[in-house]
Parts: C-alpha cells; structure tokens; sequence
C-alpha cells in the first residue's frame, strides 16, 4: 500500500493536465455560453463553473467514481453502460469514454494495471482502488481537475485573464471537497442531473461553427 504522501502523488500524476487524456480539448458546452453571451466574464463563469460541478457532471461523475472504487471487476461494464447512458450530449458521451480510454492505456502501460476503455471516472475509480488509493481524496482531485480544465478553456474563450480563471477555480475548492465527501457515501441509485443549460449548451455544440473545442 502506497503511503499517504505517495498516494496524493500518484492521483496528482493522474489528474495533471500532463497526462496524456486531452482534456484540453473539451469544453463541455462552455463554448455554446460564451458563443450565445450567456458567459461573458469571470462571475458568469464562476457561477456557471459551480452549477456544472454541483448538478451536472461534477456530482454525478464523483458518483460514477465511487462506485468503481468499490466494484467487482465484474460489474464494471454494467456501471460503464449507465456512465454512458448518463452523458447528456453525443459529444460528452465521446469526451468521458475517449479521456477514459486514454488514461487506461496511460496507467496500463506506466503501473502495471489491466485497464479496459473505460468512461474517465470509471476507469479512475477502479484504477485508484487496485493502487490503494483513497476514495474520496480521488473523487475531490478529479473534481478539480475537470474545474481546471474548464478554467483553461475559460481563459482561451472568454476571455478570461489568468489571475480572474484561478480566482474562479479558488473559488469552487470547498465544493470538489464537499461532493467527494457526499459522493463517498452515495450510490448509483443516488444519480441525478439538474444542470439542464449547461446540457443543453453541450447538445447545441454539436452544430456551433466555427469552435475550437470538441464540446
């Protein structure tokens, strides 16, 4: 078992933009925001940010997450098919299952683990339980690493200064923490969306031109 120092660096490694799943490339429908005037600036993003990460894809990826942690192997495909099933637009659908299948080969290859292309945070999940990595200290740094993400897409397409996208992202720190502890305790029975506009927004992306992310 990794020590605790050796955990948070291993989920650290996994979770830093250098590793190799292309979040870069996505913008989960933030893109559509800005494009209709609905983001404009850094409060509209920070309030947009935290309603993506309490209602929409935060909580229920910090669900999908937990549940791989603590599942058989063997029923890993059937949640799979549910963190699918859940993905609101064709393009999240393609950005969890392609970052999934990415960090699976990427984990297979440096640790040893025999990962199938999973969905991203099922594939983290069932990857941090087979390295003895804590639950909810995966589920928050994953939240903050998709808030991240989005804050570097934020400061290409607002846009958004530097020192105003790490105030939003400074500012949505307590949240992660918070989901990874309510995710922890919480079972797929316990799946729910409510961020209808920002889903909405990922479903009008498909057909945005011109764009320079993938969703």
């Amino acid at each position: 078992m990794p020590t605790p120092i050796e955990a948070r660096i291993t989920l650290a490694q996994w979770l830093s933009p250098a590793y190799p799943t292309g979040g870069f490339a996505w913008s989960h429908g933030l893109e559509t925001e800005v494009a209709e005037g609905r983001v404009t600036d850094q409060a509209s993003f920070a309030a947009w940010l935290a309603d993506v990460l309490e209602h929409g894809l935060g909580r229920t990826d910090a669900v999908l997450l937990a549940e791989a942690h603590r599942a058989a192997p063997e029923t890993l495909p059937a949640l799979d098919a549910e963190a699918r099933a859940f993905a609101p637009s064709a393009e999240r659908r393609a950005e969890t299952a392609e970052q999934g299948a990415a960090f699976a080969r990427t984990t297979a290859a440096v640790w040893g683990l025999d990962l199938p292309p999973l969905t991203h945070p099922v594939a983290l999940g069932h990857a941090a339980a087979r390295a003895g990595l804590p639950l909810e200290e995966a589920a928050a740094l994953y939240l903050h690493a998709t808030a991240a993400n989005l804050a570097g897409a934020a400061q290409r397409l607002v846009p958004l200064g530097q020192t105003d996208a790490q105030a939003a992202l400074a500012g949505v720190g307590p949240l992660c923490a918070r989901l990874a502890e309510e995710a922890a305790a919480l079972t797929r029975d316990d799946l729910s969306s409510a961020a209808w506009a920002a889903d909405i927004a990922a479903m009008r992306h498909e057909t945005l031109q011109p764009r320079l992310f993938r969703s």
